[in-house]
């Protein structure tokens, strides 16, 4: 059998073969930031020859900040009893979806804190008015952990809670809750939320019930390579399984008001190449995203060249990451068009399924 050195493991790259967990770890430790890319690069450009980039138009609506999970990382979260915790009437958030609609966006996403007040017919109902109201807005909502504590909280199989929120509009459910898909990982930082098996359960359900969700990732804190590699392998298999999932997201922990605090921010180096290494390891994913939230918009467009083909999206609102010290900054459609194109590449705006909705020439 050939030793797996680095040369050996650029050329299957290179080649269009699918490289192993341990092949992978050989390769980032072995490779430097230019030779990550340049095959990321390589990779992006066999499944994406057109050249294109696309972002999506999407609001963010945190309907509660109330989490019982208490996560270390996470600054945007209350208790019941802090004065500034809330959680949005069903009129303010059918406000922020018409404004939404007024401002051409297509997608809805929604995600709030593990609140135990809040009933699966709380999450039916809210669903339910938009999709009556708004037809023709995309509904992309509800993290795992939100789903898995609904299954628990309503003492029924997580299945169920997917079908009565599917049949009441949900049509796709973003990757977030994932944090490291390392239980040894969610043990430090993220406790109190679902483990790693009941997150695969959800997409893999989501799937089965013909559902697309997203895969998500955020490192830059206390997990080693190793964490990543798990985490990548991880999704890997299930989209092996169930070809549901319409990307993967990488992003970077950000301190400020967190328990966090203490741990250096990820170098961008260090952003780059594991998105570098997520794009070449995810063979069957058609879509990487590059982070310009928690990257800047610099970095972002940087990325685009270490494997990614997406953007991410033009926000009218961001909550979470803005409740850190980190200093975020929403586009607007035309500083996206504009950047993407500075970046070499055609923009497009396309739709939750990764469907084109319109190029910018």
């Amino acid at each position: 059998m050939r030793t797996a050195t680095v040369d050996y493991i650029k050329e299957k790259v290179i080649e269009g073969e699918r490289i192993s967990v341990e092949e992978a770890k050989v390769l980032y430790e072995g490779s430097d930031l230019t030779t990550l890319g340049a095959l990321a690069n390589l990779v992006r450009k066999r499944k994406h020859p057109d050249n294109v980039v696309t972002f999506v138009i999407d609001r963010n609506v945190n309907y509660t900040n109330v989490c019982i999970a208490g996560c270390k990382f996470c600054a945007f979260y209350r208790r019941k009893s802090d004065k500034d915790a809330y959680t949005l009437d069903l009129d303010t958030i059918l406000e922020k979806v018409r404004e939404l609609v007024e401002w051409g966006g297509t997608t809805l996403l929604m995600q709030g804190g593990i609140n135990p007040d809040l009933p699966l017919s709380f999450y039916e109902e809210m669903i339910s008015a938009i999709r009556e109201r708004f037809p023709q807005v995309q509904i992309h909502c509800f993290s795992a952990p939100e789903i898995v504590y609904l299954s628990k909280l309503e003492k029924m199989p997580i299945r169920e809670v997917l079908k009565r929120l599917k049949s009441a509009g949900l049509m796709s459910i973003p990757g977030g809750g994932a944090e490291i898909l390392s239980q040894e990982v969610r043990d430090q930082i993220s406790p109190g939320k679902c483990t790693v098996e009941e997150w695969e359960e959800v997409h893999r359900t989501a799937h089965e019930l013909g559902m697309t969700t997203t895969a998500t990732m955020m490192f830059g804190h206390v997990e080693r390579i190793d964490h990543i590699l798990e985490h990548l392998d991880r999704v890997r298999k299930i989209q092996d399984e169930t070809g549901g999932f319409t990307a993967f997201i990488p992003w970077t922990f950000q301190r400020g008001n967190t328990e966090l605090d203490h741990i250096e921010p990820a170098s961008s180096v260090y952003y780059l190449k594991v998105l570098a290494l997520s794009r070449i390891f995810l063979d069957n994913f058609e879509n990487v995203q590059s982070s310009h939230v928690t990257q800047t918009m610099a970095i972002g467009t940087v990325g685009l060249h270490f494997g990614a083909n997406d953007l991410g999206s033009v926000m009218i609102e961001e909550n979470v990451i803005s409740s850190t010290h980190f200093k975020v900054r929403i586009p607007k459609v035309e500083d996206m068009v504009n950047a993407i194109k500075s970046a070499g590449f055609r923009p497009a705006q396309r739709d939750t399924y990764y469907r084109i909705v319109r190029y910018f020439d």
